[in-house]
Order: structure tokens, then C-alpha cells, then sequence
């Protein structure tokens, strides 16, 4: 009589990161299936003397157990994979890692809040040194126009014509000017 054959399934499967991360993996099947890990597309050897990386597994037919310890703190979304595998079929499971926001994060975000303020606050203090000049001299400029356009309206022997051939710097005050009287 030939012996019952049942493909590989995936039963159980966890994550933990109380000292280190540990994910587990177990599946059934008949044959007994193998376990191997795949971390960002790589194959975990068993015997592998990384120190970062332990991978244990324990047979008992028809379960096979394997387990993948990280001393450290995975990058972000590091991919593993454990695959199951018989003859009769093989059963695989992704595990996308994201690490847990530290308490510090809230502080890096703090940090480079009041940075990016002291950075506007400077950039915004050097665009007005740069742009003042060109400010106060439009400043100037319209200002003079008015003055003159007021000077004009006072005075009634400035006609319309006359207006824009007058200075726009106002004379110096000060100085005055002699000229020769019409009366005698």
C-alpha cells in the first residue's frame, strides 16, 4: 500500500520583538516539508555565522518549525520570506518588517520644526536687506512725483505742459536762489 501524500500548508505563522525580532513559520505536510528564509531576496543559510541573523528549525513529522532571529532593528520595510516545500506542493509566506516610530521621532520632528523656522526666518530677513534699496527708491520716486504734482496745483504758473520737464529732486533746502525783480 502506497503511503498518504497531503501538499505543504502554511499553519502558523508570528512575529515577536520582545529581546530581538523573531518570526516564526510552520507548515505540515506529507512528505515532511523543508523550511528556508529568503531576507531581501537572499537565501538564510542555517549555519549562517552572521551575527545578526539565527535561523533554528525543528522537524516533527509531518511539522516542520523554523524560526528567524534579528539581534538588531531592521532597515525599513525589509521583506522576508519563508517558503515550505515538498514534493507535493510548496505553501510560502511574505513578511513585510516596518519598525516601530521610536520615542525619538516626535523629537526629530520637533527639532527640524523649529529649524525650518530659524532657516524662514533668516532667508526672509536676507531677501528684505536685499530687496530694501529697490523698495525705499520706488518709495522716493513716487513720493517725488507727488510732491511735484502738488507744487503744480499750487502753483498757477506751471501749466500741464511744464509738469514733466520739473526735477524730481526737490531743491535743496537751505539755498536760496537770487534772481533779478521785475519791479523797479
Amino acid at each position: 500500500p502506497s503511503l498518504p501524500t497531503a501538499p505543504t500548508r502554511l499553519l502558523y505563522s508570528s512575529c515577536s520583538t520582545e529581546r530581538t525580532l523573531q518570526c516564526s513559520c510552520s507548515f505540515h505536510g506529507i512528505p515532511t516539508p523543508s523550511v528556508r528564509w529568503w531576507m531581501e531576496g537572499s537565501l538564510v543559510d542555517e549555519n549562517n555565522t552572521d551575527g545578526n541573523l539565527q535561523v533554528t528549525s525543528t522537524i516533527t513529522a509531518p511539522w516542520a518549525n523554523s524560526t528567524i532571529s534579528l539581534a538588531e532593528k531592521p532597515k525599513m520595510s525589509t521583506k522576508l520570506l519563508c517558503k515550505g516545500k515538498n514534493q507535493n506542493g510548496t505553501h510560502a509566506l511574505n513578511i513585510l518588517l516596518i519598525p516601530r516610530k521610536s520615542p525619538s521621532s516626535s523629537k526629530t520632528f520637533v527639532n527640524g520644526l523649529i529649524q525650518g523656522i530659524v532657516y524662514g526666518a533668516i532667508a526672509t530677513a536676507l531677501m528684505f536687506l536685499c530687496f530694501s534699496p529697490l523698495l525705499m527708491k520706488y518709495i522716493r520716486i513716487k513720493l517725488t512725483k507727488e510732491v511735484a504734482a502738488v507744487k503744480a496745483e499750487n502753483n498757477p504758473t506751471v501749466r500741464p505742459s511744464q509738469e514733466a520737464k520739473m526735477p524730481l529732486k526737490p531743491k535743496e533746502p537751505g539755498k536760496s536762489t537770487i534772481g533779478p525783480s521785475s519791479e523797479n
